[in-house]
């Protein structure tokens, strides 16, 4: 009778102990976001990684019509990497960040906004485009600045 009770007790401190390294990664990657976080510098940011880590994609206090191109601050191949994005805009007017899943800001194929509040997403597996259920992980193609009114009640990203 004891041993199914001591079987028991060592299978949940075990799940105990893989649930542990989880957590502090997670941890880990929220303060990378707080050291990426510069304050209100009117920039729109980008990385590789989930957890604003890996390769910086882009920053810039203006709008960008195509993420996969060669012009502007995001640059190709950004717009098949984005998985971590921060809003350090200045608050006031056009302080929200909209992200689209096609160039030329075309909201009817998907977007997601980003408030100044929020500061940034630091994981874009689990935001959807709104309008398209499109995860926006890895399929960012443009971005610009638009005001809160500008944004659908489902279209916020967390």
């Amino acid at each position: 009778m004891r041993r199914p009770a001591i079987a028991a007790l060592v299978v949940a401190l075990a799940s105990l102990g893989l649930m542990a390294p989880t957590a502090s990664a997670a941890a880990a990657d929220d303060n990378l976001c707080k050291q990426e976080w510069k304050g209100r510098d009117g920039n729109v940011r980008a990385w590789e990684h989930w957890g604003c880590n890996g390769l910086p994609l882009g920053t810039t206090p203006g709008d960008d019509r195509f993420w996969g191109d060669s012009a502007g601050e995001f640059r190709t191949p950004a717009h098949t990497l984005a998985s971590s994005v921060m809003n350090s805009g200045f608050v006031g007017g056009r302080d929200v960040v909209a992200f689209y899943a096609e160039k030329d800001y075309r909201y009817e194929l998907g977007y997601v906004c980003l408030a100044p509040g929020e500061l940034w997403a630091d994981n874009l597996t689990d935001n959807y485009f709104y309008n398209t259920g499109k995860v926006v992980n890895d399929n960012i193609r443009s971005h610009r600045w638009v005001t809160a009114s500008e944004c659908a009640a489902g279209s916020w990203l967390t």
